[in-house]
């Protein structure tokens, strides 16, 4: 009996490690679970908001619509997007983002389908408005995301979520065959098909946990004091460059190429995407690399990137002519397709990396507010997103110079980079300056 009585007592500690083992096991599958249905609904949720960027074309050419009209017609959507992603956050932090998001995409169905119908510029603006929810599911998804995972990966995490923004190159594969087949209307019918069974995915697959909602004691006036921080300011316009410049020359590019080169809307919308598909894809990699050397360092070579690329992308098509000893000589001087598409390509991969880098910033500084935080920052960088096409617009109409939109942003970033100069690489070792002066022996 002795013995039996030992062995007995003995199984309880052997089975004990397997026990422990189990559990995080069974989390880590969860938290992966959540991260692949949680991107793909903002895939879906990206390629809705960004769907004006492609049958915006055939409107405008069938309302008669100048620059500026356009601008705002695309733009719509990304207002209501941006205004909503504070309380967005806000209610993540208290409810959870399964349901936040679930509901949010669930609402958006209606409006999307309703749109094949409009026949008026106000019926799209209107409709635009209610359409434009599917963008606030960045403020929901990504705090939803990082929770899941350790602070160490939590960049990359948000990265991955992040890479959803490449619904916008989806929208630019799919949308110009559906227009050239069945004519701009089937657009909407088919993206509210898509995004209804995208709800029903999400449900399924997604989980919800407890312990990530912000303890009930934290009022809605306590969150929202995060809009006097001044970080959470700073960080505002870093990423109205890095998402709202993305955002605004997503929808811009398609009539771009089919105005300043004279494309057919499918190949304009492939190339558009150059730009599109890594400015959403590779934002993973934005988030890797902020985990491993940092946001500062990522954040600051990705405004230099986009300063030298803007600066390439300004010049206007110019013809001039020379006097010289032999008589007058003609020069032209502008970017051909492919050197215009090499250009917007190396620049959507630095405002990949700089939208998962801002984010990484948060979730550093602020591990406890991630969803407020999160949506205030979103809100700055969707209404770069709203300004900045309508910008374009007016620019057009009164220039006549198309590459007017990349002087503007080019602006943008001279003051950003001016700006992040004197409140954090004055006093941050970027350039490694500090480790080679460390190295170096100092004499008594």
């Amino acid at each position: 009996m002795a013995s039996t009585v030992s062995t007995a007592s003995a199984l309880p500690a052997r089975s004990a490690p397997t026990t422990t083992t189990a559990a995080p096991a069974s989390r880590q599958r969860q938290a992966i679970s959540v991260l692949i249905v949680s991107t793909l609904a903002f895939t879906v949720c990206f390629m809705v908001w960004m769907m004006f960027g492609v049958i915006g074309i055939p409107i405008k050419k069938a309302l008669n619509l100048n620059a500026t009209q356009f601008g705002l017609l695309t733009a719509m959507p990304v207002l209501t997007g941006s205004l909503i992603r504070v309380p967005l956050g806000i209610w993540t932090d208290r409810f959870g983002g399964r349901i936040v998001m679930a509901l949010l995409m669930a609402a958006t169905v209606p409006a999307i389908f309703l749109m094949s119908y409009a026949t008026e510029y106000w019926h799209f603006l209107t409709i635009g408005l209610f359409v434009g929810l599917a963008g606030g599911s960045f403020s929901v998804g990504t705090p939803y995301v990082a929770r899941w995972f350790p602070k160490n990966r939590q960049g990359f995490a948000m990265g991955v979520y992040g890479a959803g923004n490449s619904g916008a190159a989806v929208n630019k594969f799919l949308a110009p065959a559906i227009v050239v087949a069945f004519g701009w209307t089937m657009v909407p019918q088919v993206y509210a098909a898509v995004m209804l069974g995208t709800v029903l995915l999400f449900w399924m697959f997604s989980a919800h946990d407890p312990a990530h909602q912000v303890p009930s004691h934290v009022r809605f006036v306590d969150q929202l004091k995060m809009l006097k921080d001044p970080q959470v300011l700073k960080y505002c316009q870093y990423y109205s460059i890095v998402f709202g410049g993305y955002v605004a020359l997503s929808l811009w590019m398609v009539q771009y190429y089919v105005g300043e080169y004279g494309l057919d809307i499918r190949v304009a919308a492939l190339l558009a995407a150059c730009f599109s598909l890594p400015g959403g894809v590779l934002r993973a990699i934005g988030g890797w690399l902020s985990d491993k050397h940092g946001a500062h360092k990522i954040t600051w070579w990705v405004m230099w990137v986009s300063w030298i690329c803007l600066f390439l992308l300004s010049y206007p098509q110019t013809d001039f002519t020379v006097l010289t000893v032999n008589g007058p000589k003609s020069f032209h001087i502008g970017l051909n397709v492919v050197g215009f598409t090499a250009i917007m390509f190396v620049l959507g991969v630095a405002w990949a990396f700089g939208k998962a880098s801002v984010f990484k910033y948060i979730s550093d500084d602020y591990p406890h507010n991630i969803g407020t935080v999160s949506g205030i920052v979103g809100l700055a960088g969707g209404l770069g997103g709203f300004v900045l096409p309508i910008m374009f617009g007016a620019l057009l109409d009164l220039t006549g110079v198309r590459s007017s939109a990349f002087m503007l942003m080019y602006g943008v970033v001279w003051v950003s980079l001016i700006w992040m100069y004197f409140t954090e690489v004055r006093r941050t070792d970027v350039m490694h300056h500090t480790a080679v002066a460390a190295a170096v022996p100092v004499k008594a």
